[in-house]
């Protein structure tokens, strides 16, 4: 589905790596019978290898990388690849979050001062390795595994109102990361505004989600 983050992850994968692929968005509200045949959990983004249905962004991700990519995105070192993956499961805690914004009946101080607080441990932990992203010196898995969260952190706002915006005093790390991912290649070539994630949400929360890109 165009705008799940976690759909987007496996796209990020698929063009950093250069592996040619062909994709069919659905509608999640009302899934395709031949979708939910084919993919009996009916999860997206899924992938069918040897008739083994794989579903889970970051598991798809890994696959795609380990199997078919030139460059790896994951790091050799088995104790980065372990933190890094702790890394990505952590982030659950920020997306966890920012889905509360997203669907609260109102928005609130207390509900941005958790997203404030889910954020620290990134922007501590991308302080303490010195690099210009997570991965090193170019985007790797952690990346683009966080990405599509912070490509809808400006919806927030938008939502809610200006007091809202993450100003670069409060997370000076990430946000200068987030300028940088924004300038990557491979994020320009899968990217939707913050006024059209808004849309899908405003539309989604009316009960009537617009699937088509505006």
């Amino acid at each position: 589905m165009r705008f799940c983050p976690y759909a987007q992850r496996v796209h990020l994968v698929l063009n950093a790596t250069k592996i040619p692929y062909d994709v069919v968005y659905i509608n999640l509200i009302t899934k395709p019978e031949w979708y939910v045949k084919m993919i009996p959990t009916g999860k997206v983004p899924a992938l069918i290898v040897d008739d083994c249905d794989l579903y889970e962004s970051l598991i798809i991700s890994e696959f795609l990388d380990e199997k078919y990519g030139d460059s790896k995105l994951v790091s050799d070192d088995p104790l980065k690849k372990a933190k890094d993956k702790i890394l990505i499961e952590n982030f659950s805690k920020v997306s966890s979050v920012m889905y509360k914004i997203y669907f609260a009946p109102e928005m609130d101080q207390e509900l941005f001062n958790d997203l404030l607080t889910a954020l620290e441990p990134f922007e501590a932990e991308l302080l303490s390795r010195s690099t210009d992203y997570f991965s090193g010196n170019s985007p790797g898995m952690v990346d683009y595994m966080i990405w599509p969260w912070f490509e809808r952190m400006d919806v927030i706002p938008l939502l809610t109102g200006p007091e809202y915006s993450i100003s670069d005093a409060k997370l000076p790390n990430l946000m200068k990361w987030r300028k940088r991912m924004l300038e990557d290649k491979v994020v320009k070539s899968h990217y939707l505004t913050s006024e059209q994630h808004a849309h899908h949400l405003k539309m989604r929360k009316a009960g009537t989600p617009d699937y088509i890109i505006i």
